[in-house]
Order: structure tokens, then sequence, then C-alpha cells
């Protein structure tokens, strides 16, 4: 797990319990995607990629009436510029 449901309300700043769900899945879904995109398992221990996680849920989180996993145009440039610090500043495998 790289960032927590709290570390993410706290972000948020979303003091409710309503859309815990909500948010958890965010969370699953920024995770996997950054699986994905690099091909690298990365924790809460790497800054950059809890970063990455947290920009992408809240993206998201804020823009839910669009389709998730569609990354809104101004926000793509700092998403880019993370995945690629991902993808090529960190060996192969983390763990």
């Amino acid at each position: 797990m790289i960032i927590t449901l709290e570390e993410a309300k706290a972000y948020l700043k979303a003091d409710h319990t309503e859309e815990d769900d909500l948010i958890e899945s965010l969370i699953d879904a920024a995770e996997t995607y950054l699986k994905n995109a690099t091909g690298r398992t990365f924790d809460g221990s790497n800054y950059i990629a809890r970063l990455f996680c947290l920009t992408l849920v809240t993206d998201w989180y804020e823009n839910r009436g669009l389709a998730v996993g569609k990354v809104r145009e101004g926000i793509r440039p700092v998403i880019e510029s993370l995945l690629a610090q991902l993808n090529y500043c960190y060996p192969e495998v983390e763990k």
C-alpha cells in the first residue's frame, strides 16, 4: 500500500466517512495505474509514488463526473513528469 485512506482524506480535506469506499477504490485504482504504467511495485516509502497516487486520487475525486482513468488535461504534465521519474529513476524491481 502506497497511501492510506487517512492520508488521502487529509490530502482531500475530506472529514466525513460517507465516501470512504469511493476514496479507497480510487486509491486502489491509482496504485494499479502506477504499477501498470511503470511495471514496478512501490510502497509508501517512495515519496514520488506517494505524491503520484495522491495527485491522481485527488483529480479523480474532484472530477468524478468524468470517466475514471481519464486524467484531466490540466493535470497531465504533472502526472507525466511523476511517471517519468518513477519509470527511469528507480531499479527494475522496488519492494
